[in-house]
Order: structure tokens, then sequence, then C-alpha cells
């Protein structure tokens, strides 16, 4: 099976324009392609997981991938919500998140003279002339074929502001640059960036002929991917330093029962005829389905060691033994105790589990709180030091998260 097709094969292709064109591109590793990743933080998180592996996958089959960090759109802050802006970022800390994202990166495609390569927007958004841009770009677009797009409609509802109006004609103007300048005849993009995408394509074949190749493929990002961009942003990151790989594994070993074999499937380079003798796997089959899904994504981020030890903690929480040392931990001191112990609501605040005894409260309340096991019903439980020492106590907080706490001596 050829790299196209083993992509639609797994799930990761919605739509395309010139399939033919593209399929020859790709399957013959001629493909120059970019994906598009924002520098709004010092880490990648799980949401462009999938944009990751496909680089790899499409490298790995001979085509050149692009990264593009945009630090254009950092330098003037991208729109959150209605009327706020985002928070402007200096070149500074661009730079600095563009060098954290390319060595996350390096886990996953090979940089170098002819291989991948990163560049950032900044370098020509930047020296672009205003006036100049309108009369030789902006005369492209129909401001009412651009208000047809299904982003603007959504934005339109809440208040779209006149730099979000402008976010097409500055991605398209990404494409034609690097089409011009680095041979880039493709991109990729999640399902929310079509319309932007094809702005692109269009503009490529306005300027410079309808015989210019410019493609585009958007994945399908519109279910299992965007569902973990959204939920996971900003809580499961690719740095080790923000989510551990226990918590980097346990986020994936928690998947809901639905979603493990598409995950399999979208996400690891297992075999596909490997992949599909799972598909009917039931009951505990699905949990040893999970537990494949953990391990491998967690050794494509961490490493084999990382992802041994995640996976050997986070048995050992379903078993009377086992090594608990490599799970998230809090050393409680004996000043943290009052009159010999401390509350459930004290020992979530002290490990980080949630940012106030109100949240802790309510998550009781909830029902979403463990203790070694064992629901919390009473919002006035406590703990005395010897239920501490030793060990300690596995908290678990919802579905995912488990934290261990134990008295330091």
């Amino acid at each position: 099976m050829q790299i196209y097709e083993e992509l639609k094969a797994r799930g990761l292709i919605a739509q395309v324009t010139d399939e033919e064109e593209i399929r020859e591109l790709v399957n013959n590793g001629k493909a120059v392609f970019y994906i598009g990743f924002d520098p709004t933080a010092d880490s990648l998180h799980v949401g462009h997981f999938m944009a990751l592996c496909l680089m790899k996958r499409l490298q790995m089959a001979g085509n050149r991938p692009i990264a593009l960090i945009g630090g254009g759109t950092g330098m003037v802050g991208d729109p959150s919500g209605r009327t706020d802006m985002r928070q402007v970022m200096t070149p500074e800390t661009i730079q600095h998140n563009c060098e954290c994202f390319k060595k996350q990166m390096e886990r996953f495609i090979e940089f170098g003279e002819g291989k991948a390569i990163m560049v950032n927007n900044a370098d020509w958004l930047m020296k672009l002339n205003y006036v100049e841009l309108l009369r030789e770009v902006g005369a492209c677009f129909s401001v009412n074929n651009m208000l047809r797009a299904e982003c603007y409609k959504q934005r339109m509802e809440k208040g779209l502001s006149f730099l979000e109006f402008n976010y097409m004609i500055m991605q398209s103007y990404d494409f034609y640059h690097m089409y011009q300048t680095l041979g880039c005849n493709m991109q990729f993009g999640g399902d929310d960036q079509w319309s932007n995408m094809l702005g692109g394509t269009e503009l490529i074949r306005r300027k410079l002929g309808k015989d210019a190749y410019a493609m585009t493929i958007t994945l399908l990002l519109n279910s299992e991917g965007n569902k973990m961009g959204k939920t996971a942003k900003g809580a499961v990151w690719l740095d080790p330093e923000k989510t551990s790989p226990y918590e980097f594994y346990q986020y994936w070993r928690s998947v809901g029962d639905n979603d493990v074999l598409k995950c399999i499937r979208m996400l690891t380079f297992l075999p596909l005829e490997e992949i599909d003798k799972m598909d009917g796997w039931e009951g505990s089959q699905l949990n040893a389905a999970k537990e494949i899904l953990a391990f491998e994504l967690t050794k494509l981020v961490h490493g084999e060691e990382e992802a041994q030890k995640a996976q050997e903690t986070a048995r050992a929480l379903f078993s009377s033994g086992g090594d608990k040392s490599n799970m998230p931990s809090t050393a409680l001191a004996g000043a943290d105790l009052t009159d010999g112990s401390i509350s459930i609501m004290e020992l979530m605040l002290k490990c980080g589990l949630v940012p106030s005894k109100g949240e802790a409260r309510r998550l009781i309340q909830q029902g979403g709180v463990a203790v070694d096991g064992e629901k919390v019903e009473n919002i006035d439980a406590a703990f005395a030091a010897d239920q501490l020492s030793g060990d300690g106590v596995i908290i678990k907080k919802g579905k995912k998260v488990f934290h261990r706490a134990y008295l330091e001596g």
C-alpha cells in the first residue's frame, strides 16, 4: 500500500483538491508540504499530535516537510473571544517557543539539508507594505465569498474583528510566498482551516496561472483529532516538565472505548494489518488496546524507557504491589498536618490537584474523587499520619488523574 492510500485507510484525509495530482506527488515523494503551528506557548500539546505524526509518515515516504511557525501572527496577538486580544508576545518569546517546538518536533521529523525545515512567517509578513498587499493580494479575494466561509460565519455570531477577517489573506499569502521561495506545493490542515487553505491555493493559481501546482489536503480533525486539541490544549503537553510521561501515558490509557481503535489507527505506526485484527476486540481486550495506544504514543514522544516506566506505574495502580515511584507525587511535611491529620480538601490543594478548596468541595460532592480506590463521600474526610507514611495514598481525580501523597521522613 502506498502512502496516500495508507493515509486514507487510517482515516487521516477528509477533503482534498486535485486528488489525482496529490496522489501522484505524495506517492512519488515529490510533495514539499507545510503545516502551521502557532507559537503561543513553549510546548506543543496533544492537539498537535496528528499533524506531527502525519509529517513523520510523509517524510518516511520521501516527501519534505515544512514546519511553519506563525511568528507574524504572534507579534500582533491572535484574537481571543469577542473583544479581547491575546497578550502580544515579544520577538524573544516567540524565538524561545520556536526553539522549544523544534526540539520536540525532532522526535518526529528529521531536520537538515534537503530534509525538513522550520520557517517563521514573521520573516516575510513583517516586511509587507500594507497598501501593496491590498493591491497585489487583496484584489484576488471576494468579500462575499469570504463571508460565506464557515469559520467567519461562526465568528460573526460573536463579533468578527477586522484582524480576524484578514487572517485568511495572511495565511493564503504564506502559501503563496513559500510556493515561490521554497517550492512548497502542498498544504495540510484541520477542517477548520479549509477555507483559509483554499484561499492560498486560489491565490497561487490567480497570480501564477492555472498550471501552477498548489494542492490542498484537509486532515480528519473534525472528530478525534479536533476533540483532542480542544480538550487537551493547555493540559496535556509534549514537554515532560509540563506533563510527565506517566500523565501523558495515563491520558491515552483513559480514552473512551469508542475512540481507542480510531486513535491507534490514526496516531500509531503499527501496521494496518495488525490494527485490523483488533477491530473485533471487546471488554478486557479493549483495555489491552488502550495500553498499546498509550505505550506507543508515550514511546514516540518520550522514548521507550519512559514509556516502560509509565506503563509499569499505571499497572501498579490496579495491583496490591508494584512500583508507584514514577507517579506524580507530593511529599508532605509534618507541618502540613493539623493535630496529626490533613483534610481531603487541604490534601488536594497541597498536591496541586485543585486551585481552591471550593473546587475540591465541588469535585467531592460530584463523586469525582477517590483515595486508594474508595470514593470520597464526605468533604470532611481526613487522613492521619500513619495512613500517609510509607507509600502514602493514591488520589484519583476524575477518570484520568492519579497522584500520590506521602509523609516525608
